[in-house]
């Protein structure tokens, strides 16, 4: 058993790299680095959180008869106690997966230090109440508890509505407090587009070499949670919910590539075949048949897949539509496909599986059964009332004190230049950026400017302040208002930041051996320095 555990986490971990292959080639190639850097804090955060306090919250005391139901664990903290440290390191794995479903929506966009703290806290407290309430035995909604709730509990096998609500509710509230990408549904002075400007990745082989490696992750994601094979017929349990899981996933990606093309064709008159979409597709049936991939007939599978694509298709467009920002359609994905999965669970379960892994009868409504899709509706709504009361006001408090946006400019000319390196990476840079309209003139210009901005940066650090240009985007000038830093910077003084600047950026062209006229000095740049005005707005600049 043991092993079998181990095994298991190590195809759930393995998803990681699936995650970081998939969100690389979904951004564009001026952002890669920083992504993948994101995914690996992601990961590290979890760790290190679940360590301390996550497990304790999720599990402590539950496996003590006499420990009744609770709403938070108050035991095993630093693993104190914790005898079976192999399914430490399983659920530890179902909650690094939990926390970078959140890293691919927010790409190209937000601070490193907001994705560090968000992992931390998700994976610490707001993920293990949830673990706490579905799958420990002291969980008011457990299936497992001795007292279930309505005689049933919730059926949530692999993780629907914990790993996935969880993580998709968190991404769409973090991707609505952060807002859209630069230039995404607005231009750069916050005028809405006409038409939402089209930001493809850069690598569709990432993207498929990601979308394969997740689907091999989710043999251990779906059959390594009957947790032990000793005991009887566990191993028919785990053939049984294999072949579910390939055929929802099968289901999925072939009802998204052709509702797709029905679309596309009805509005272009067209016939064009979509990679993302059938990629996207296939993740959303494999998130569908989640929670009931050990209790359903391989029929339903197909069935729970083939819908989970279709409403993958609606959903994103319906986020296009709202102006909301997925740079990897992960809400789609995984919040959307979750809840339809939580709740094809109370419908497609028969008595036969649900006897066999949960040793009680109860079937879904198709089969007569009426109380176990009652507890599914509940465990929804309760998984989002959580993350939405315990997560929304963590974002905003990010975004108050200027923590989650990244500055405008750096998302022009790319995250991998602001965080990943200095003039050196900027000058490798400048000859791969993707620019549009305009071509390397123009690029020129954003990045004279981001070199000046940098060295006004450096001027306030000197001088003992912490009047820095606001880290929020122009596309939402309501949001700007509410930076605690787009406040800030109203009472500088432009003369003496001029002057200064000029002093420091002479200073480092020639500790840097730059010559004067180079686009990257910054008395050549023909953009002037971005001041914000008394009514927050960021002036005619970039």
């Amino acid at each position: 058993d043991a092993f079998f555990l181990l095994y298991a986490a190590s195809l759930v971990f393995f998803m990681q790299a699936g995650f970081a292959m998939l969100c690389a080639g979904c951004v564009r190639i001026n952002n890669v680095q920083n992504t993948l850097l994101k995914n690996m804090l992601d990961a590290c955060g979890a760790s290190l959180g679940f360590y301390t306090v996550g497990y304790a919250f999720a599990f402590g005391g539950s496996f003590d008869d006499e420990y009744g139901k609770s709403f938070i664990g108050s035991e095993n903290f630093f693993l104190m106690g914790v005898e079976n440290d192999s399914f430490w390191l399983f659920q530890f794995a179902f909650c690094a997966t939990s926390a970078t479903i959140v890293a691919g929506t927010l790409a190209e966009r937000c601070q490193m230090t907001a994705y560090l703290a968000y992992s931390i806290m998700l994976s610490a407290f707001v993920y293990p109440v949830v673990v706490r309430s579905i799958w420990s035995k002291s969980g008011f909604l457990s299936a497992v508890a001795a007292d279930p709730l309505w005689g049933v509990g919730m059926v949530d096998f692999a993780g629907s509505t914990v790993v996935h609500i969880t993580g998709g509710m968190t991404a769409l509230i973090a991707t609505m407090i952060l807002g859209p990408r630069t230039g995404r549904f607005y231009d750069l002075r916050g005028k809405p587009l006409a038409e939402p400007k089209e930001m493809p990745g850069h690598s569709l082989s990432l993207q498929c070499l990601g979308t394969f490696i997740l689907w091999f992750g989710w043999y251990g994601f779906n059959s390594g949670s009957i947790i032990s094979l000793s005991l009887q017929d566990n191993y028919l349990v785990l053939s049984h919910t294999a072949v579910n899981t390939t055929l929802s996933a099968a289901a999925g990606c072939i009802a998204a590539l052709f509702l797709s093309t029905i679309i596309s064709e009805r509005f272009t008159g067209e016939i064009s075949f979509n990679l993302q979409y059938a990629m996207n597709g296939c993740l959303s049936g494999l998130v569908s048949v989640t929670a009931s991939c050990s209790v359903v007939t391989s029929w339903a599978a197909i069935i729970i897949g083939f819908l989970g694509g279709m409403l993958y298709i609606g959903v994103s467009k319906l986020l296009v539509k709202r102006r909301i920002d997925d740079a990897v359609d992960a809400v789609p994905v995984h919040l959307a496909s979750g809840i339809w999965g939580s709740i094809a669970a109370g419908l497609f379960a028969t008595p036969k599986w649900m006897e066999q892994v949960y040793d009680n009868p109860e079937a879904g409504l198709f089969y007569g059964g009426g109380h176990l899709l009652a507890c599914q509706s509940v465990g929804v709504l309760f998984v989002i009332a959580w993350v939405v009361a315990i997560m929304t006001p963590f974002f905003w408090a990010l975004h108050y004190f200027g923590f989650l946006r990244a500055d405008s400019l750096e998302e022009v000319v790319g995250l991998d230049i602001g965080y990943m390196g200095g003039r050196s990476a900027l000058r490798a840079h400048r000859n791969s950026i993707e620019v549009g309209e305009g071509g390397k003139d123009k690029m020129d210009e954003y990045l004279a400017e981001y070199e000046e901005r940098k060295r006004e940066r450096m001027y306030f650090r000197k001088i003992g302040k912490n009047n820095t240009l606001p880290a929020s985007s122009v596309h939402s000038r309501s949001l700007h208002g509410t930076s605690y830093h787009g406040r800030k910077i109203t009472d500088i003084d432009s003369v003496n930041v001029e002057r200064a600047v000029s002093k420091a950026s002479n200073s480092l062209d020639e500790a840097h051996g730059v010559e004067a006229g180079s686009p990257f000095t910054v008395g050549s740049s023909p953009l002037a320095p971005r001041r914000a005005n008394s009514n927050g707005d960021s002036g005619d600049g970039v």
